[in-house]
């Protein structure tokens, strides 16, 4: 599992809805527009696939961002400035 920001500038309202709806079902919005991600590489790769023909190519940009291992630099590479940023779901979870 890999620690992933993802984050886009998408031109239109549908497909940025679309875009942010498609991130959100894979991780947690820490912006606007920037999502922190906890991914296994076949789920890296669904994502991309799925975002792929959702873009206009022109005229969006989605950017991934591959912060590494979450048990290695991944989970501790994100610092702020303003409100601190709590880490969301780079935290363990016990259920």
């Amino acid at each position: 599992m890999h620690c992933y920001i993802i984050s886009y500038d998408i031109a239109d309202n549908d497909r940025r809805n679309a875009v942010c709806a498609l991130v959100l079902a894979f991780g947690e919005r820490v912006q606007y527009s920037v999502y922190s991600c906890i991914l296994s590489a076949p789920k890296f790769e669904e994502l991309r696939a799925a975002l792929t023909p959702m873009i206009n190519h022109a005229e969006d940009q989605v950017l991934m961002i591959d912060l590494g291992p979450l048990d290695g630099r991944g989970s501790r590479c994100v610092s702020s400035i303003g409100r601190s940023y709590s880490g969301g779901q780079w935290a363990p979870l016990i259920l």
